[in-house]
């Protein structure tokens, strides 16, 4: 998804879609790429990590086990 940086309130970065300009998104400054300024067209790419989330569901899981045994 393209984005304009539309400008930095504090420690947040506004970006407006290119596509929708109705579509904000807020993001912390400490995301953006070094030397960022407001006016630059930056990408966002959302991944989902199968990886990450299958440890976590798992991890997840052997805590209620444990939480179960308890009773």
């Amino acid at each position: 998804m393209k984005v304009t940086l539309d400008r930095i309130e504090g420690i947040v970065a506004v970006l407006i879609s290119r596509e929708d300009e109705s579509v904000r998104v807020n993001v912390p400054v400490s995301l953006l790429p070094p030397g960022c300024r407001e006016g630059d067209i930056l990408t966002i790419r959302i991944e989902r990590d199968r990886v990450a989330t299958e440890a976590a569901q798992e991890r997840v899981a052997g805590l209620i086990e444990k939480l179960k045994k308890r009773k």
